[in-house]
């Protein structure tokens, strides 16, 4: 929900607070994210270290409010920048420890690591909404999923991008957000669709059931 009605990127989204939001104002301030650093997680500013507003339609404030009455947001302890030890003072005054009541963590109330997501949770909804195949289990006990690069929760983004030229937004006003990554996908009249079903003999459903799929990350506490 988050990705696909604020069109949040994945370490934005994972990285979002519970003050972030304004429900009264109807806006969502986008003003970290959370990313990997040599296989260690830290907060850090949103991609080209820009922050940004973004509407919160009503259906995703109530989808919001209801997740966070049943999870309620978690307080999460994170290194800032770089999780790597500090050389200066000046490195240790910049990436000291900063705290956000998250509104999505993992199992152990932890900060969700993105590998571990879209291996355990994003894929396995995707397999559920018969986006992708299911898992295929090596004989060397490996986790083998069907390539996806272009189901990543990324493609959320190119979903709230045509949902929101089809609700009226204008082409322009949409490729100057200050989300910068949206403007690649805004043409002069259209905005490039969610891939079309693959051909194969088994029964499988539109892959522009990846809300299907989000809806079952949601589910599942992502």
């Amino acid at each position: 929900m988050i990705g696909a009605g604020l069109g949040l990127r994945q370490g934005e989204a994972i990285g979002l607070s519970a003050d972030d939001i304004d429900f009264e104002k109807e806006v969502v301030h986008v003003r970290r994210q959370i990313k990997m650093v040599r296989a260690k997680l830290c907060f850090a500013l949103p991609k080209g270290r820009k922050v940004r507003d973004v509407p919160l339609p009503a259906s995703v404030a109530r989808a919001i409010r209801q997740h966070m009455e049943q999870f309620a947001p978690v307080p999460v302890t994170l290194p800032w920048g770089d999780p790597t030890p500090a050389e200066t003072r000046v490195e240790a005054k910049h990436r000291r420890p900063r705290t956000f009541s998250l509104l999505v963590t993992g199992r152990e109330r932890k900060a969700i690591n993105r590998n571990y997501f879209n291996s355990y949770v994003w894929k396995p909804a995707l397999a559920t909404a018969a986006v992708i195949a299911a898992l295929d289990e090596g004989t060397d006990g490996a986790r083998v999923w069907e390539p996806s690069r272009e189901h990543g929760f990324h493609a959320l983004r190119h979903f709230f991008a045509s949902e929101e030229l089809e609700a009226g937004e204008s082409v322009v006003s949409l490729a100057r957000r200050p989300a910068g990554a949206l403007r690649p996908w805004v043409h002069a009249a259209e905005v490039l669709p969610l891939p079309a079903p693959r051909r194969s003999t088994g029964k499988r459903r539109h892959r522009g059931d990846l809300r299907v799929a989000a809806t079952v990350s949601w589910a599942r506490g992502a």
